[in-house]
């Protein structure tokens, strides 16, 4: 069953063949997340003042407030697959008191209430707030990838595939042992894959990027040239886009101060231009670039298997009974990070399953991981890549991540 379609402004093509029997057997093995297909969504925006809704509703914040008349009024904020839902619950016959307790243990909710609006501003007023303590699909809550989640699995696990050992066994090591977790999580919480899915579709762009460069075009460093014009004329229609525009409705510039850095890091990359490129190790450290996020980000519905694996005799209890409600930084994970993580969890694995793999293969993966921000003022672990498969990982992350931002559909 051969796939052939193109990414990045319809210039880099993706290719791979994969059988039906592969593919079902790939979603077998690794089923993407059930969607709430059919379901309709409550979107405020489109209902009428006064309208009564009852809805169930993931809770992100909540506080005590006084009237200018001194009277005690709840005001919460909550999140659906649509986004975010300010609401208000008036304190009648000591409601306040008797639900304060429940907001802050829980976060799911079935609400009851009437559409407000104000200064073109719509919210609820709640009459009635019941717990929901049932177990919760989290793609029923929080945005997700419009994407086909299906197909970005099948197109993961089709590039895996291709893999030689060590590369291969390393890499499925992580999928069968996370991929609960990473097929949902996001890739951020604000500017880009910031939403349940994200990290799956950010590794597979790396991965489309990369293949572009290490095996579709004849030579790594035209390709990386190829994109980089790409890019040039990107800036140059946003740019046009805004003057033809008015002012109100100009649109970002999402390659604004890229070039000059693309450029830096392809004569960065070209002084490596006589060691071989390892496409295998390259593949395998983008698997392994961002995963580490599955520890770093919070959400519902996330698991904390990851710090089980790599702490295996910690105490667990601080986790158990924490609140889960729209992505937000691990109280946890934000201390080390996901670029540690990420060096953690591959060595991890490589040590649990017994995969013999170089010495220098290991450095080198690690290397891909601890550099892919490119810089140390935009987060890297170390001064600049040192090898060729370093700074193409940099390059492809850097180019993807600002490309989502670009897409229509997400």
């Amino acid at each position: 069953m051969p796939e052939d379609t193109t990414y990045f402004y319809q210039f880099v093509p993706i290719t791979y063949s994969i059988s039906a029997e592969k593919k079902q057997e790939i979603l077998e093995s690794f089923p993407p997340p059930n969607l709430p297909n059919g379901e309709s969504f409550f979107n405020i925006q489109e209902e009428e003042q006064g309208t009564k809704v009852k809805e169930r509703l993931l809770l992100n914040d909540f506080e005590v407030k006084l009237t200018k008349t001194n009277k005690q009024y709840l005001r919460l904020s909550f999140s659906n697959n649509n986004g975010m839902i300010q609401a208000k619950m008036w304190d009648n016959q000591g409601a306040i008191t008797e639900n304060l307790p429940l907001l802050e243990k829980y976060t799911v909710f079935d609400i009851e209430g009437v559409v407000d609006a104000f200064l073109g501003n719509k919210s609820v007023t709640i009459q009635k707030i019941q717990v929901c303590k049932e177990e919760v699909n989290p793609f029923t809550l929080l945005p997700y990838t419009q994407q086909s989640l299906e197909d970005l699995t099948t197109e993961l696990f089709a590039y895996l595939s291709e893999l030689s050992d060590p590369y291969k066994e390393i890499a499925f090591a992580a999928m069968r042992r996370f991929w609960k977790d990473f097929r949902m999580a996001p890739a951020a919480k604000g500017y880009h894959h910031n939403y349940l899915g994200g990290l799956l579709k950010h590794t597979v762009g790396l991965m489309r990027f990369a293949r572009y460069i290490t095996t579709l075009d004849a030579n790594p460093f035209q390709a990386t040239i190829k994109l980089i014009n790409v890019v040039e004329k990107a800036y140059k229609n946003e740019l046009w886009s805004n003057f033809q525009d008015e002012i109100d409705n100009q649109h970002a510039t999402v390659w604004k101060d890229t070039i000059d850095h693309l450029y830096h890091m392809l004569q960065g990359m070209m002084k490596h231009h006589e060691t071989p490129l390892n496409a295998d190790l390259l593949i395998t450290s983008i698997l392994y670039h961002d995963i580490g996020k599955l520890l770093e980000y919070d959400y519902a519905g996330k698991s904390f298997e990851p710090f089980s694996f790599l702490y295996p005799t910690a105490d667990m209890s601080i986790t158990q009974d924490r609140k889960q409600a729209g992505i937000t930084m691990d109280p946890l994970g934000v201390l080390v990070g996901h670029i540690p993580y990420g060096v953690l969890l591959l060595t991890k694995v490589i040590e649990t399953d017994k995969i013999v793999v170089p010495i220098e293969a290991i450095h080198n993966m690690s290397h891909c991981i601890l550099c892919h921000h490119g810089l140390p003022e935009w987060g890297a672990a170390v001064r600049q890549p040192q090898t060729m498969e370093g700074y193409i990982i940099h390059i492809v992350d850097y180019l993807d991540s600002r490309y989502e931002n670009t897409e229509k559909i997400k």
